[in-house]
């Protein structure tokens, strides 16, 4: 064998010795940025998409040889996706949030589950802030009310009108559900609007002066604005519901940076439609990727598609913890950002 093929046949057998880590569908980094995005000399991938196989089929066949799963949140790691690959001891989720991942599952297998911690706890909070600020001074209605201007200038006078008066941010009470990561980036931000934060969590944190409900229906009765933070989990489904909106009242505004199915969306609908509730600025939704049609016709609400963490810079810090997070587990070390029990 010659000296060019003998080091090609090299290679090809080392990346056969590596680690696997299974992908079932390609994350969106994998569109934007290429395949090499979470490359390393550590571990392999094993991409169930580019196999024949049906999918049941593809894992019993691999069952033996995951050690990791990279999941993000349209490939979702059930009890039976475990039950197929045995000898899988972790699980990295390229979200922060985990309702994709039977978590219970995991721990009862001696899983490790890993995810984004907070590397978009940044960009999710200006996105919140950002829809806020679009709902109260009208932001999207203005901008399609000029762009529908054939001639600006023979427009009548007083038309600008029709798309009512603003609200200013400064001064509002601002009730946050979750003062997690992004919920407290979200509170320090409006902070420094002149706003007045309350908040309602799972615990009292000792640490922060703002105050607190342990009810959700309590700091919706006493803020303007309720902007949802927190993780969806079994608890949180539907949390934001018809007693929660009603408490909140005709002049309150619902923003949404956490997961759809906490907010009871017909509720919200409904509410929205019958002037029951000012506005809603929505990044996510129930039963994505379909949105109510009601809400499209609605100058108060404003729609972003699941894009609070869209920024080159975010994708590029959570591909640089993927790969870390893969290689220190294959080299027995701690890991980045490993999911505890009371998360």
């Amino acid at each position: 064998m010659k000296e060019g093929q003998s080091r090609g046949h090299g290679k090809e057998k080392e990346s056969q010795d590596l680690p696997r880590v299974l992908l079932f569908k390609p994350p969106p980094d994998f569109h934007l940025f290429g395949d090499e995005c979470f490359s390393s000399n550590k571990f392999k991938f094993l991409k169930a998409w580019e196999s024949p196989l049906p999918l049941d089929q593809f894992l019993k066949t691999h069952a033996q040889s995951v050690e990791a799963i990279l999941s993000s949140g349209g490939a979702p790691v059930t009890a039976e996706t475990l039950r197929l690959m045995p000898a899988v001891r972790l699980v990295v989720t390229t979200s922060a949030g985990l309702n994709h991942i039977d978590i219970a599952e995991c721990r009862r297998r001696g899983i490790t589950v890993a995810n984004a911690g907070n590397v978009f706890s940044e960009d999710v909070a200006d996105l919140a802030v950002g829809l806020l600020i679009d709902v109260l001074r009208n932001i999207s209605a203005s901008d399609r009310f000029v762009k529908q201007w054939l001639r600006p200038r023979q427009a009548a006078e007083g038309d600008c009108y029709s798309l009512g008066i603003g609200s200013k941010l400064g001064g509002k009470r601002v009730g946050i559900v979750g003062l997690g990561s992004i919920g407290s980036l979200v509170a320090k931000r409006l902070d420094a609007f002149g706003c007045s934060i309350s908040y309602n969590s799972r615990t009292k944190k000792p640490s922060v002066s703002y105050p607190f409900y342990s009810n959700v229906c309590e700091l919706a009765a006493n803020c303007d604005i309720l902007i949802i933070c927190c993780g969806l989990t079994a608890e949180t489904h539907h949390m934001i519901n018809k007693q929660v909106l009603s408490a909140l009242g005709k002049e309150g505004v619902v923003i949404n940076i956490g997961r759809g199915p906490i907010i009871d969306e017909q509720e919200l609908v409904r509410c929205l439609v019958q002037g029951e509730i000012k506005g809603a600025g929505l990044d996510v939704f129930e039963n994505e990727p379909d949105v109510p049609k009601e809400l499209l016709a609605l100058d108060n609400v404003v729609l972003s598609p699941h894009c609070a963490v869209f920024t080159w810079e975010t994708f590029k810090d959570r591909q640089k913890l993927v790969v870390e997070n893969l290689e220190a587990f294959f080299s027995n070390e701690p890991l980045l950002t490993k999911v505890v029990d009371n998360d």
